[in-house]
């Protein structure tokens, strides 16, 4: 499994080689053989952010977890076709599904809630936080005492502007989201043992929205529901699903796991930039200094981890 400071690739469970031919015919076939892996990783993680700003403007019509629901819905419909998941395999590890899709559920409802409260590149930035703890519990080396001590002091930068410019509630869901990409980094590491190719990952979106469907029922939450929101729901489960899904794995082919890692901890960065141009939400010094502060220590795990391992 190609790991960024121990965090898989956003959907990734299966190795590179085993991504659908499908999915890449149909998506990245031609743009795979002539941009270059960073640039198409970078266009990416841009993606998942201009996915996540689609969220935010859609607040305004739908609740977050209205918004969620259509995110993991869609995405999962339009993973099923692709992945053709086997049902009979995944029958033996009903419990690891259900508990996997709980997760992903979790994960992304809090992180909703959140950017429905404080501005994404904090929410990210927060966010991140959470796979890089696990990378760092997971390591046991005095030197990366010194990455968390980073990633530590940048979210206490933010401390002065709880109760003022931030809401605390958002503070405490981003946080939460990032509990739950740390056991979404443990669980796929499982659920890619015991399933292959990305059948776990169909499956558990299934499960996700399954989970989500009689909250948002009762809530009459997609009551207002039209094509025009549902456009957007798409737009969103392309952006931050299809998208990265695809084209992560047509850069993994040629881009090295170092160079992943380091990549890949751009995304408060790219955050930031995405809330202040397309949300409007200022970007004050401390909020930039946090994130650099993060992506530092996000940076530091993976390039010193990939020295440590042979043939990193």
């Amino acid at each position: 499994m190609t790991e960024a400071f121990g965090v898989p690739t956003r959907l990734q469970i299966a190795p590179p080689e085993t991504s659908p031919p499908a999915l890449e015919a149909r998506l990245i076939a031609r743009a795979a053989a002539v941009v270059p892996p960073p640039l198409l990783l970078l266009v990416s993680i841009v993606s998942v952010q201009l996915g996540a700003a689609i969220a935010v403007h859609l607040f305004a019509s739908l609740d977050p977890l209205s918004v969620v629901f259509l995110r993991l819905g869609i995405s999962a419909l339009l993973l099923l076709p692709v992945v053709r998941p086997r049902l009979a395999v995944a029958r033996a590890h009903v419990g690891w599904l259900l508990l996997f899709g709980t997760v992903i559920a979790g994960m992304n409802l809090c992180f909703y809630e959140a950017i429905a409260r404080i501005p994404l590149g904090i929410a990210v930035t927060i966010e991140f936080v959470g796979p890089l703890g696990v990378a760092v519990a997971t390591s046991r080396r005095p030197l990366d005492l010194l990455w968390i001590a980073l990633a530590v002091v940048g979210v206490l930068l933010l401390a002065p502007q709880i109760g003022a410019s931030l809401d605390p509630r958002g503070l405490l869901l981003a946080a939460l989201a990032g509990v739950g990409w740390a056991c979404f980094v443990l669980l796929s590491r499982k659920v890619g043992r015991t399933l292959s190719g990305h059948d776990g990952l169909a499956l558990a979106m299934v499960v996700g929205t399954a989970l989500l469907l009689p909250p948002v029922l009762l809530h009459g939450g997609l009551a207002r529901l039209d094509l025009r929101l549902l456009g957007m729901g798409l737009a969103i489960a392309v952006l931050a699903t299809t998208i990265p899904f695809s084209l992560e794995f047509a850069a993994l082919k040629r881009l090295s796991a170092r160079t992943y890692g380091v990549l890949v901890t751009l995304e408060p960065a790219v955050a930031l930039g995405v809330g202040v141009v397309l949300l409007g939400q200022p970007a004050t010094s401390r909020s930039l200094l946090a994130a650099t502060l993060v992506i530092a220590a996000a940076s530091g795990v993976t390039l010193f981890e990939r020295r440590d391992r042979p043939g990193g």
